[in-house]
């Protein structure tokens, strides 16, 4: 018995050795299939190789980047977005992004926003969930520090000292905790899209008789806001609304 396990740990070790390989091969001729300008082949390679080994940033980067190339744009964009959704601070990605968006007809200027709140979602953007969460649980631990030093110092000085330490990093450490909690809801509510067909028209209601509002063309991002039957209420950056066939966008 013992025999036959050390086999089946031995044979497993060899699967994954194997399997291991076989998936750095399919990344690396994907990577060269890129680079020879082969880039239908080069999306074919990198779609296998996010089926074996699983996606990351950089494999949604690298996907975009061939999808660009072949003048697919909302394919480009959409995988730049996925790639942001889990490495926010690329600054890669962000600004192949901006080359991709600006080949999307739409020119949709936002609705102004209050400038703290681009403050925050800017240092928010700084580390993923995981990094945040690991900052709020070292500035909560330092926070104690400050509570006991509050508590048992005879000093008065430390004790002030470590009474308003622990104010301070008690709300960074909130802080953190939250943008951790911004960042996982990012990468789990998928209330964002992009639009696939050439051209939609915007309906006013979830059918073909709702009055057009609005015509979206391929490569503009949306946010989705409700769903009926095969109708998707969008809006848009400028806060305009109007119903799309579902099929005619791909969630991000």
């Amino acid at each position: 018995a013992i025999m036959m396990k050390k086999i089946y740990s031995f044979l497993l070790f060899v699967f994954i050795g194997i399997s291991a390989v076989a998936q750095n091969a399919v990344w690396n001729m994907a990577n060269e299939a890129y680079s020879r300008e082969e880039y239908d082949k080069a999306i074919e390679l990198y779609w296998k190789a996010g089926e074996t080994s699983g996606v990351s940033s950089t494999y949604y980067y690298n996907l975009g980047n061939a999808y660009y190339k072949n003048g697919e744009i909302a394919n480009a964009i959409l995988n730049y977005e996925r790639a942001l959704i889990l490495n926010p601070k690329n600054e890669d990605v962000r600004f192949n992004l901006a080359l991709a968006n600006m080949k999307v007809v739409d020119r949709i200027e936002p609705t102004g926003r209050f400038f703290l709140s681009v403050w925050i979602e800017s240092i928010q953007n700084l580390c993923s969930s995981n990094v945040w969460a690991i900052v709020g649980i070292a500035l909560f631990f330092v926070f104690a520090i400050g509570v006991s030093v509050y508590f048992f110092m005879q000093n008065i000085t430390m004790r002030k000292f470590g009474f308003f330490g622990a104010i301070v990093f008690l709300l960074l450490s909130l802080s953190a905790i939250y943008f951790s909690a911004q960042q996982e809801k990012n990468m789990t509510v998928r209330d964002k899209a992009i639009i696939f067909a050439p051209t939609v028209s915007a309906k006013s209601s979830p059918s073909e008789s709702g009055t057009d509002l609005f015509i979206l063309h391929e490569g503009t991002k949306v946010s989705v806001v409700d769903k009926v039957s095969t109708w998707t209420e969008v809006r848009l950056a400028d806060g305009t609304r109007g119903w799309i066939p579902t099929k005619s966008m791909e969630v991000i």
